[in-house]
């Protein structure tokens, strides 16, 4: 505080507001100054004549002081948004005028203090987000001057008392997310100035008053998920006129949902995860008397009993609305063009019903979405090729459908998922690899359970975020792609049950990070990688049924034999006891193999040694002579003006056959120029791993100076 010094009067050092006669202090307002102290000073409590303490948004820790008790005039007292810990001082009793008490986003523990009931004049009372226990003292009830009381987000229990009933100024009460129980008293449904109520996230019981919506006439707010009210939602809702959010998730409510068509200003309507539908043909009427409701954003009626054709009043809801979500009903038909009219819609979750149809082509104009879950149903035909258009999805998710055909080349355009589910359904074809290496942000992809066929394409790698991968029960051919161990990041991965041949790739060893293995029922061959003993997190390996031979690896996971599985391979041998596999024959033939060796080579050298002599001599002469001639042939052969486009030509679109290995930095591929004159080797970068740019530095002084 630059200002706070002695050239300066102190009336006018930022903050301090001093009154016209006495120039005494009455309001301290240092809010969002980005304040640090371990304490607020207990010196304030020398400001007698102080009204407003305005300090939220600082970095404050330890406790309030308690000499804040003495401020007798003080009447807005604001903490908001520090770290201040410890209790609240009971003797903040002795500020009898206090209006305004705000201690929100802090880290206050213990009870309210009994002594609060002083404050008579009690405007305010927020005690939202901090780790208080304890009950809800009852005098709260005899402030008569209450309008808004906040006890969000503690470690409140106990019940509600009754005496909140008698608070005909409240206007604001929620106590949402602690774990208070019992009824909530009758009374508090009769205080006609309520705007706002919310008890979310408790366990509370009970029955909601069926006239709720008439002895409420101004309320906004309805806040009732997470508890566990039973019974129906009353009727009277509907000349609740004023309502914005009405929030009954997860409860045990049951019955129709009646008429809506009064709630014009509805925003948020909420009542997944309870018992609601009675399985009959109208039960999602109510939805239709919604498209009155221009400024409705969020749509939840999941986990219930409704059942009923797929409304075509949806297309007609408000296009403010945000966020569809229908699941796990029993909703039937198809999906209407109509839902293309929903362009603000980001989050769409239709999955687990019945719905059978093709996937509309309208769906692809919903630009704006984030997450379509259209899993679990009965969708047929192919994936529109309209989901391209989806440039801003993070979340696809498919699976369980009857969908045919191959993936979408325009998936390419989704750059931005995370999770993509095309599982479970009975797709054909290769997988491209335009769509394989379509982001760098996937976490999850899973083309399992389909017909899909061809080799797995290298570009798979390009997924270096990739944490699940499963492409299992599919007719994929060729050899694992050296390509997979760039998934540094990789816990999940299932290649089971398709015609996967050669060896394990020694690439794979670098997915140190894995927890699950199956490459189970594939026609691989080879050892048993011994790296697979050192991944420590690895809980399940399956390598059954393929053609594996020689010693199997016996520490890590290979201890374990109810956790690995190696059955169906003839030729493995060793192992621990429980496999019961014979033992390897290589000890006694190792030692006959290396005497032989031994007497081979030693026959083999001195025979060659003379013929070399004589062929050095030979070669040194013919050297010097062409030495000019090399020189000046290689500096054409090894200047080669090339282009990308020649060197994509040369490895077939950097082909996976072309694929030569696998180093720290990149991948290096074999190439064929001018139609089979020149065979080169091209090593592809991969500047997203750490020391890339600086390998490939050294990698160019090096060159320079040798020929290579």
């Amino acid at each position: 505080m630059t200002s706070w010094n002695d050239s300066i009067h102190f009336c006018q050092w930022q903050g301090l507001t001093c009154g016209r006669r006495h120039q005494r202090v009455p309001v301290l307002d240092l809010q969002s100054s980005k304040l640090v102290g371990s304490t607020i000073s207990p010196n304030v409590g020398n400001l007698s004549f102080l009204i407003n303490l305005i300090l939220p948004n600082n970095s404050f820790h330890n406790e309030i002081p308690p000499e804040i008790g003495r401020l007798r005039r003080l009447q807005v007292l604001l903490l908001d948004n520090n770290t201040l810990n410890g209790k609240i001082p009971s003797n903040l009793s002795g500020c009898a005028n206090l209006i305004d008490f705000r201690v929100g986003y802090n880290l206050l523990i213990g009870e309210i203090p009994t002594t609060l009931g002083t404050w008579s004049k009690l405007r305010y009372f927020g005690l939202y987000k901090n780790n208080m226990t304890g009950t809800i003292p009852s005098y709260f009830g005899n402030l008569s001057s209450l309008e808004k009381f906040s006890l969000v987000y503690n470690n409140l229990g106990g019940n509600i008392p009754e005496s909140f009933g008698q608070l005909s100024k409240l206007a604001f009460f929620s106590v949402a997310v602690n774990t208070l129980s019992g009824a909530i008293p009758p009374s508090i449904f009769n205080l006609s100035s309520l705007n706002f109520f919310s008890v979310e996230f408790n366990r509370i019981e009970g029955r909601l008053p069926l006239d709720i919506g008439i002895t409420l006439p101004n309320i906004k707010t309805l806040g009732f998920s997470r508890n566990q009210f039973t019974g129906s939602i009353p009727v009277s809702i509907s000349n609740a006129t004023n309502l914005e959010y009405k929030g009954f998730t997860e409860n045990k409510i049951s019955g129709e949902v009646h008429s809506l068509e009064k709630l014009h200003r509805l925003k948020s309507f909420l009542i997944a995860n309870n018992n609601l539908g009675n399985e009959g043909a109208n039960d999602l009427s109510f939805l239709c008397y919604l498209t009155n409701a221009t400024y409705l954003k969020i749509l939840d009626i999941g986990l219930n009993n409704f059942r009923g054709e797929f409304p075509k009043c949806i297309g007609n809801l408000s296009t403010t609305l945000k966020v569809l979500n229908l699941e796990s009903n029993k909703i039937f038909g198809s999906i209407h063009s109509e839902i293309g009219n929903l362009i603000n819609l980001e989050d769409l979750e239709i999955f687990h019903n019945k719905l059978s149809s093709n996937i509309p082509y309208e769906i692809g104009k919903l630009q704006k979405l984030q997450y379509l879950d259209l899993s679990q149903n009965n969708f047929f035909g192919n994936i529109s090729s309209s989901l391209g258009n989806l440039t801003t999805v993070l979340y696809l998710r498919l699976f369980e459908n009857n969908l045919q055909g191959s993936i979408p080349l325009s998936l390419k355009n989704c750059r931005n998922l995370i999770e993509l589910y095309l599982n479970n359904n009975n797709l054909t074809g290769s997988i491209s690899p335009q769509v394989i290496g379509l982001s760098f942000s996937a976490t999850i992809l899973d083309l399992s359970t389909n017909q899909l066929t061809g080799v797995l394409p290298m570009e798979i790698g390009t997924l270096i975020n990739l944490e699940y991968l499963n492409i299992s029960k599919n007719m994929l051919i060729g050899k694992i792609p050296a390509s997979l161990g760039s998934y540094i990041k990789l816990e999940f991965l299932d290649m089971r049950r398709n015609l996967f041949q050669g060896i394990i790739p020694p690439s794979l060893g670098l997915l140190r990070g894995l927890q699950e293995l199956d490459l189970s029922n594939n026609n691989l061959s080879g050892q048993i990688p011994k790296i697979l003993e050192h991944f420590v997190f690895l809980q399940f390996l399956n390598l059954s049924y393929n053609h594996f031979e020689g010693e199997v690896p016996v520490d890590g996971i290979f201890k374990n034999k109810s956790a690995t599985f190696i059955t169906g391979n003839d030729k493995l041998c060793g192992g621990i006891p429980k496999f019961q596999l014979p033992k390897c024959k290589h000890e006694k033939s190792r030692k006959r193999k290396l005497t032989l060796t031994l007497k081979l080579i030693i026959s083999i050298f001195f025979g060659l040694l003379g013929a070399t002599l004589i062929v050095s001599l030979l070669l040194l002469c013919s050297l010097t002579k062409k030495r000019k001639e090399n020189t000046l042939s290689d500096s054409r052969n090894f200047l080669l003006n090339l282009s990308y486009q020649s060197l994509l030509n040369a490895t077939d679109g950097f082909s996976s056959t072309n694929l030569i290995g696998v180093g720290s930095f990149g991948s290096v591929y074999k190439g064929i120029l001018d139609q089979g004159r020149h065979i080169v080797a091209i090593k592809v970068l991969n500047f997203l791993h750490h020391g890339a740019s600086k390998s490939f530095i050294a990698k160019c002084e090096a060159l320079r100076n040798v020929r290579h």
